[in-house]
């Protein structure tokens, strides 16, 4: 984006609560079945049928408004929102309007504007050319999808770069996870983000045009989208065009954006309250119950790894922010707290969190080719623990350790197993490592000149030759204050 431009991001991010039945039927809930198998004339919208809203998902859909803050309200009503597509078979969406379940909260920095309940639409599949139908291209409905409740929740225009959007929703997603209401899994579909996106002049404080992103399917594009179209609208701006309101896909393989329709206004939905369902009127003991039910969040989590472990900041936010991770710390630290690590002794919180974070999230992205999952690796969070054990203890040296997680990584298994078969325990032959520096010595006598004549960082050659032929078994420090010494330095 050109200098002096500043992006407006707000989010909209639709959850699929995990209930056992759709949100106004009875209908079981399915990912995957037979198309067009879990309906029925209420979900399909035939005459003369009357929903009934699900009491389950107004519970969850308060947990979720409770965990973010908000105000519910003492009392919301539904709304059906007119419009017609293939999706839709009513003609419109039951969704809420001007008054919502729940408003005004803050997740981060970044305030919610409102919490409400509606229902999906149906799922259209669109076939291209590879699956014409009487000479025409086609699309199919599923309506498994239509009526499944949602949640949906909307931010203000808080956030300002696609990195500060992204990982934003990363932190709705980890606490919506964290309460059991959805499994948030992006790929199904039951975690779908939208974004409203706008320019302005640095320091201004009008906002710009708006426009939307619909559906972007995991953070990355989501990262990508906004990126694409802050760029697209600061270009127009800077040679003197406007910005219209619209509607855009972005396709992430190509990384083009494509209009979809212009935007549309409150009044072209014909909002009018549903005259077939009462309204929500939360009850004291609803409210309570769901209070009692929210779990420790992730801003608590954090703030309990800093100040209870020593964690530092960095590394306490990427643990409590992404459920899966911290969930493979909280296992390898309570297996190292309860003395199931056999192979060495309880290391230090923050031994086990930075072998976590660092050593083995890295070593699983260069694996899996970008994608980190330590819960179904083979990297046990026990042997993960008994790991940075040894290093702390000084079992095994870091680099020797690294050679371990990849084997971990690639076999499984435990590491003092690995360090016995391949001979990586750290040396304690204070002979055999004194003869293989002299041998180091004497293999590089400029850079032991180098040394020699007041240049510190000229014993990396030195040291490396130590390494190499010990396979990493040998402190590093130890190695270099052994060099020190035979070169008169120490």
């Amino acid at each position: 984006m050109p200098e002096g431009y500043e992006g407006v991001i707000g989010l909209e991010i639709h959850v699929q609560l995990s209930t056992r039945t759709k949100m106004f039927c009875g209908c079981e809930l399915s990912f995957g079945d037979e198309p067009n198998t879990h309906t029925c004339p209420i979900c399909l919208g035939h005459p003369g049928t009357l929903p009934v809203t699900n009491e389950q998902a107004v519970r969850y859909a308060l947990q979720i408004a409770l965990a973010l803050g908000c105000e519910p309200a003492a009392r919301s009503i539904f709304h059906r929102k007119n419009y017609f597509y293939p999706d839709l078979p009513k003609g419109y969406q039951i969704s809420q309007y001007d008054i919502p379940l729940a408003s005004e909260g803050r997740l981060g920095d970044v305030r919610i504007h409102r919490v409400h309940l509606e229902e999906d639409a149906a799922k259209l599949i669109h076939l291209g050319e590879s699956g014409r139908i009487h000479g025409s291209a086609a699309s199919l409905v599923d309506f498994n999808r239509g009526g499944t409740p949602l949640v949906e929740i909307v931010t203000e225009p808080d956030l300002r770069s696609p990195t500060e959007a992204r990982e934003w929703a990363q932190l709705m997603r980890t606490t919506v996870k964290q309460l059991g209401v959805s499994d948030v899994n992006m790929e199904e579909g039951s975690l779908r983000c939208d974004a409203n996106v706008s320019v302005r002049r640095a320091g201004a404080e009008q906002l710009g045009t708006k426009t939307e992103l619909k559906n972007m399917n995991s953070f990355r594009f989501l990262e990508r989208g906004i990126t694409a179209e802050l760029e697209r609208q600061a270009s127009l701006l800077e040679s003197g065009e406007q910005v219209e309101q619209e509607t855009f896909h972005f396709d992430p393989r190509t990384g083009a954006l494509t209009p979809l329709r212009s935007k549309e206004y409150a009044h072209d939905y014909r909002y009018f309250p549903e005259p077939d369902l009462v309204p929500l009127a939360p009850t004291e003991e609803m409210l309570r119950t769901a209070r009692q039910a929210l779990p420790e969040l992730p801003a608590e989590r954090r703030e309990r790894y800093q100040a209870e472990l020593g964690l530092p900041e960095v590394t306490a936010r990427q643990l409590a922010f992404d459920a899966e991770l911290g969930a493979y710390f909280e296992r390898a630290l309570n297996a190292s707290r309860q003395g199931t690590v056999a192979e060495g002794p309880a290391p230090e919180p923050r031994t086990i969190a930075n072998w976590v974070t660092g050593e083995l999230v890295g070593r699983l992205r260069e694996a899996g080719d970008g994608e980190v999952d330590p819960v179904s690796s083979k990297v046990s969070p026990e042997a993960l623990a008994a790991l940075a054990g040894m290093v702390e203890s000084n079992q095994v040296t870091t680099g020797a350790a690294r050679q371990v997680l990849a084997t971990l990584v690639a076999e499984g298994g435990g590491p003092a197993e690995i360090v016995e078969r391949e001979g990586l325990a750290q040396m304690s032959d204070a002979g055999e490592l004194e003869a293989m520096v002299d041998r180091a010595i004497e293999a590089e006598p400029v850079a032991a000149e180098k040394v020699k004549a007041g240049n510190p960082k000229a014993i990396g050659p030195i040291v490396g030759a130590v390494m190499r032929e010990t396979k990493g078994r040998a402190d590093g420090g130890q190695v270099t204050r052994l060099i020190q010494q035979k070169l008169g330095l120490d």
